[in-house]
């Protein structure tokens, strides 16, 4: 997956960087992971950060020492070239070049399902917080990954052909507004994430099953969200004991 985002790098920031272009960050996404994350304290790691559009806004809203992480170079080199000059790092979310208890907060935004040592990432999450710190994720729910709608109606059938409980590559191509982009990622159940978040050590406190808003008009077409969930949103803390 890393080689894959490498290659859609250029074509990635494009995308996050043309307003209206991604109304799921926008619309839904983000004002959901901001109501889930704590208030601004101590120094915050975005994990897998892209071209950092959520470090701008970290940074933006009063959160302090805000840190980058990707594997993907060239992403890095784009999240850095942006005029708040935060640092960006080019790193292995599986062994992260900082020291334990670094963090009060570790920000995986739309991120896991798109790194190949998910179960290592979340691992050196937990080493580089602080107790009392918490590891704050977004994903693509496991439900939208393991299926998809038969057709565009309002009450077109959801349906999985394959297994949910096994993991398996999960890219999709997006084609919208002169932006063609090719997703790699990887399907997960849910288990396989809690699983890791337990193995770090780490308290669950709060999950959402996040949708968009409810259209005006129940029969159009993009009514038949609001009937799976679009993404996992989950808060974590490391015990102070």
């Amino acid at each position: 997956m890393q080689q894959g985002w490498e290659s859609q790098a250029e074509g990635w920031a494009r995308l996050a960087r043309s307003p209206g272009q991604d109304p799921w960050h926008e619309q839904v996404n983000l004002p959901a992971m901001l109501g889930l994350l704590p208030p601004p304290g101590g120094p915050v790691l975005d994990l897998g950060c892209g071209e950092g559009r959520v470090s701008r806004v970290l940074a933006a809203r009063g959160y302090q020492a805000v840190v980058g992480l990707d594997a993907a170079w060239p992403l890095v080199r784009l999240a850095a070239s942006h005029e708040l000059r935060q640092p960006f790092v080019a790193g292995n979310a599986g062994a992260l070049p900082f020291g334990d208890q670094s963090f009060d907060l570790v920000l995986a935004y739309m991120s896991l399902h798109d790194i190949d040592c998910m179960p290592e990432a979340v691992s050196e999450a937990g080493r580089v917080l602080r107790p009392g710190g918490r590891l704050c994720l977004a994903i693509v729910h496991p439900i939208s990954s393991a299926g998809l709608f038969t057709e565009r109606a309002a009450d077109a059938p959801f349906q999985i052909t394959r297994s949910y409980l096994e993991s398996r590559p999960s890219d999709w191509v997006l084609d919208r507004g002169g932006h063609q982009l090719v997703f790699h990622s990887e399907h997960r159940p849910i288990e396989a994430y809690s699983r890791a978040v337990e193995a770090a050590g780490l308290l669950i406190e709060a999950i959402r099953e996040v949708r968009p808003p409810a259209p005006a008009d129940p029969a159009d077409p993009s009514a038949r969200h609001q009937r799976i969930p679009a993404s996992l949103h989950l808060r974590a803390v490391r015990p102070s004991r």
